[in-house]
């Protein structure tokens, strides 16, 4: 493999502000110097791991996901925020020859047969939320990502009226979410497995938003990754997008903390088109309000489930009181659906919504709540960490 990536950093369980224009900033109208070199084969990352070593912006790309961190933040916080550690990220198949091999590998018989993870527990010391956290999370800035239409533009969801209520139904009303969110595949520690993801506005087209254990568990990154959007049945009515690189938290990585369990993917061109000039990209959003009305979508995998379709949760998300700081949701989707899109927002005529956070982990001795990681800086981290990713379509 040839790397290919560039991290520039701002970002039992059953298995998952206003808009602002192109290039967004807060109050900058300067963006500082883009950071330097990747540090390669270091003791913190294997050879094939990427991590970048100073902050600064993305230039932003033609749907203008490239985030400029404002000039003006206060000194102390531009302080906090540059000694923060890093996205982690790794090449996957970053040549044509190897994505040609992936998507082989995966026929409709491996698919079918491809089980959900079981993902560690928050552990019992676990960092619950506190009235700190929860006030600085206030405080940081909210970022709002506008969704784009296939083959480029912005587009607005409408305010969401009144929705129904869900715990676990199949979507059937078709709309942009049923060809952004999709079923994720790969390879761990031997075994065929499965998650769930969408596709998300980006400055190179390419990008997948799912939960850190659907790229990395257990010590390494999952291989022949690949990202199967608008999944039913068996179906692939869009391709099989194949990864070029994957990314994730310092947390996850380090620690499998399941308050940093997410994850961005990067997919190669299918046919010499992008991810989301095929199927769009729905808005991706950080440092929002907690305790927001949400719907949750994924690919539960688990019985009563198999996989075969799109389902959801919609409801009022509040707050784990256990183990962990991160949002909860009435949910009875199970392994698979691990990664799947949390929409702030969500449109249901149009399907259309802005992700806040995504299926991550339910407790064993609680199966009707599915929780989810708060999208601050960290998950903003990794987001801008993949826009810097380049998608390599003219390698053999």
């Amino acid at each position: 493999m040839r790397r290919t990536a560039r991290l520039v950093p701002t970002l039992t369980l059953a298995a998952g502000s206003a808009l602002l224009p192109a290039a967004f900033a807060h109050g900058a109208s300067a963006a500082a110097a883009p950071g330097a070199a990747v540090a390669h084969g270091s003791s913190a990352a294997s050879a094939h791991d990427l991590s970048a070593v100073a902050h600064g912006p993305s230039a932003a790309g033609p749907h203008g996901a490239g985030a400029a961190r404002s000039a003006s933040r206060p000194a102390a916080r531009a302080a906090a925020v540059k000694a923060a550690p890093e996205p982690v990220g790794k090449e996957a198949a970053d040549t044509r020859s190897e994505q040609r091999a992936v998507s082989r590998y995966w026929t409709e018989a491996k698919m079918e047969s491809a089980k959900p993870l079981d993902v560690p527990a928050p552990r019992k010391e676990g960092v619950r939320l506190t009235a700190a956290a929860t006030a600085e999370q206030a405080a940081a800035d909210p970022v709002e990502v506008p969704a784009t239409r296939p083959g480029g533009g912005t587009v607005t969801p409408a305010a969401a009226a009144a929705a129904r209520t869900s715990s676990g139904a199949a979507w059937t009303r078709g709309g942009t979410v049923a060809k952004t969110a999709g079923r994720v595949f790969f390879t761990y520690q031997g075994r065929n497995a499965s998650c769930s993801a969408t596709a998300v506005t980006g400055g190179n087209r390419s990008t997948v938003i799912t939960a850190g254990h659907c790229v990395r568990m257990g010590g390494a990154f999952h291989t022949n990754w690949v990202f199967v959007p608008g999944y039913a049945n068996g179906e692939r009515p869009y391709g099989t997008w194949v990864a070029t690189a994957l990314y994730t938290t310092p947390q996850w990585n380090d620690g499998e903390d399941v308050n940093y369990d997410v994850a961005a993917a990067v997919v190669a061109p299918l046919e010499g088109r992008s991810l989301t000039d095929v199927v769009g990209g729905q808005g991706v959003s950080f440092n929002q309000p907690r305790r927001q009305r949400m719907h949750a979508f994924g690919y539960p995998a688990a019985a009563p489930y198999d996989g075969s379709r799109l389902t959801y949760c919609a409801g009022q998300t509040f707050d784990d009181f256990m183990m962990s700081r991160d949002l909860g949701l009435n949910c009875t989707m199970n392994g698979g659906s691990s990664g799947g899109p949390w929409f702030a927002g969500f449109d249901e005529n149009t399907g259309l919504g802005t992700v806040n956070s995504v299926n991550s982990f339910k407790y064993g001795f609680a199966g009707g709540w599915m929780f989810g990681p708060y999208f601050g800086a960290e998950a903003r981290d990794v987001y801008e960490a993949a826009q810097e990713a380049t998608t390599p379509i003219d390698r053999k």
